[in-house]
């Protein structure tokens, strides 16, 4: 899955702004000009910057792999554990929903304690947990344990960006972020796919096993490699403070809708991703776990899309760019109901490239909406975002079992109806301000 914008635009404009203006002609001729911060920050070629960069692809692979590993294991849980699909469900809604509750609190605990600080502590835990998690004796063990790992994950991506953007040089912050976001495809990539083909071969437990030793693996490399914090400055940030940020965002009308757009994407790609192994293994396709968990190669096509994402805004803006976005999702819910497997998986490729079309376009808006504390605007959006995740595994997968796989389109195409609606609001309220020029708020 592709990580949720965290406000380092923000940051890095911030660092931006902060450089000292040139000596004047007014200034003595004996004055030296002020240090320039950017200058000790890494940057391609310099000291550590490849050590960094390695560091956060690590554990970006780490933090995906780990959040969505029981996905393509869903089958397999169910028959071992005697469960339901509902039920199995929450092995993988557990995590994202720890997620979702503690990536705002963990975003404040690393302004006080240091984005390396915590990255570190947040990666040792979900690993620790992750060779435990093989061993769960039970439904109920499991998803409580991948709540609690889905907790410590939420620390990773609360501060990657922040470390970024606080000891990178400005213009080499988007490839090294772009860097870190590639860890996060293909860790959510590989992992699925290790586990589907060792599932195969020697069943769910031992597959996410093989996840665990990968995730130990990275933890052990990004410390290793990850340099020493030297531009981050210590801040307490009060309970009340951060309610009073929370609530200014939650009160601005333009946020709460991208938030919205936001959840309702990943709704619908949670349903479809929980649920698809299940249809896939069944008739009239009969697939094997290998190949079921090969299917989320088709990531690849949210990596291209997404990057398109920014050309699509500038030739058609942003609400025409989710118009398409929820157009393509709703195409391809609708291929997938044929009986055709290339049908299906034509429609998962339409779907996957229209979910991570809009989700970059929503993300990116938040940071340009929000006026003040970007960071936690992002936040609120990842928030959401991985609030969507869990519902929609779970009333997908619930979905299904009741109806069948038409249910759990038909819930996806809802979920696209209301971003529909959302957007052509917004659209109407920036026609009628195109009208009443003395309003103040756009749409």
């Amino acid at each position: 899955m592709p990580p949720a914008d965290t406000g380092a635009s923000a940051a890095a404009r911030a660092d931006a702004s902060a450089q000292s203006s040139p000596v004047t002609s007014s200034t003595p001729a004996d004055a030296h000009p002020a240090p320039d911060p950017e200058a000790a920050k890494l940057h391609p070629g310099g000291p550590g910057y490849r050590r960094m960069s390695f560091a956060l692809f690590a554990a970006g692979v780490a933090t995906f792999a780990l959040l969505y590993s029981t996905q393509a294991l869903l089958p397999a849980i169910s028959a071992d554990l005697a469960v339901t699909p509902d039920q199995a469900s929450w092995t993988v809604s557990a995590a994202t929903f720890g997620l979702a509750l503690a990536v705002i609190p963990l975003s404040a605990l690393s302004e006080r304690f240091g984005r390396r600080t915590m990255m570190t502590a947040s990666l040792s835990v979900a690993a620790v947990i992750a060779m435990l998690v093989p061993f769960a004796p039970d439904l109920g063990w499991l998803v409580a344990l991948r709540a609690v790992q889905g907790v410590a994950l939420a620390g990773l991506p609360a501060s990657a960006m922040a470390f970024l953007a606080e000891e990178v040089r400005t213009k080499a912050l988007v490839a090294a972020i772009g860097l870190f976001v590639a860890g996060n495809s293909i860790g959510g990539m590989s992992g699925r796919i290790v586990t589907g083909w060792v599932a195969q071969a020697w069943g769910w437990r031992a597959a996410l096993g093989a996840v665990g030793v990968m995730a130990v693996i990275c933890a052990v490399t990004f410390r290793l490699l990850v340099p020493k914090a030297r531009h981050f400055a210590a801040r307490k940030v009060g309970p009340r403070a951060l309610a009073r940020t929370l609530g200014g965002h939650l009160s601005d009308p333009l946020l709460r809708r991208l938030y919205g757009i936001g959840a309702l994407f990943m709704t619908v790609f949670g349903a479809v991703y929980t649920v698809i192994g299940y249809r896939l293994v069944d008739e009239p396709f009969n697939l094997p776990q290998g190949i079921v968990g090969s299917i989320f190669l088709i990531y690849l096509v949210g990596t291209v899309s997404s990057a398109a994402a920014g050309r699509l805004v500038g030739r058609v803006g942003r609400r025409g760019a989710l118009y398409l976005a929820v157009g393509t999702t709703a195409a391809g819910l609708l291929l997938t109901l044929t009986a055709s497997l290339v049908a299906v998986l034509l429609g998962l490729v339409l779907i996957t490239a229209g979910f991570f079309a809009g989700h970059a376009v929503a993300s990116s808006s938040v940071s340009r909406a929000a006026k003040t504390a970007r960071a936690q605007a992002s936040a609120l959006y990842q928030c959401a975002y991985y609030v969507g995740s869990s519902i929609g595994g779970a009333l997908g997968a619930a979905a299904f079992y009741a109806g069948g796989w038409e249910a759990t389109v038909a819930l996806g195409l809802a979920a696209m109806v209301g971003a529909a609606s959302i957007t052509l609001y917004a659209t109407r309220k920036a026609m009628a301000e195109r009208r009443v020029p003395h309003l103040r708020k756009a749409a």
